[in-house]
């Protein structure tokens, strides 16, 4: 069975104006995706449009996932769903340094998509924008509960700059 993310594109190529709509579902073990945050047997939903050029394929549509992590600032769960932009350039002799390499009139999206995924993915999630993180005296996730830790008093050796800052304030 032909992987859903190669595509036949050589009667595109012969008409340069014409188009094809793309849409496909795998899951990230289909792209050799191993990150910590992707569960292979999560699904991605890939929907592209494809347009000819006269020596080229351009490539426009998005990219869907589901990611899970934790949260950077409590290390509590976080998690959401990855809704990434593509538009991107294939050619049969490459010209761009950023376009992918047409092959026999094949399209490989997948190591397209897996790029978008990789560098798309959160690489330091918040399990919610105002997190409180944890207190770093007592360790209390300040999203659940109050502490009653005093602030920490600084280090004596910036006391110059904080005045300097201070009075900057005023």
């Amino acid at each position: 069975m032909p992987h859903p993310l190669r595509v036949n594109v050589a009667e595109l190529l012969r008409r340069p104006g014409s188009d094809r709509a793309v849409e496909a579902d795998v899951e990230i073990a289909d792209l050799a995706i191993d990150d910590e945050r992707l569960a292979p047997d999560t699904p991605v939903h890939v929907r592209v449009r494809l347009e000819a050029l006269t020596d080229g394929i351009v490539v426009t549509g998005s990219v869907e996932t589901a990611w899970a992590g934790l949260c950077r600032r409590c290390a509590g769960a976080a998690g959401g769903r990855l809704v990434s932009p593509v538009d991107e350039l294939y050619q049969e002799t490459v010209t761009d340094p950023e376009a992918f390499e047409l092959v026999g009139g094949q399209l490989d999206l997948v190591p397209m998509v897996r790029e978008v995924i990789v560098l798309d993915v959160p690489s330091a999630p918040l399990c919610r924008p105002d997190c409180g993180g944890l207190c770093p005296t007592c360790g209390i996730d300040r999203n659940t509960g109050t502490c009653t830790c005093t602030a920490d008093p600084g280090d004596d050796r910036w006391a110059a700059l904080q005045a300097w800052q201070d009075d900057a304030a005023r």
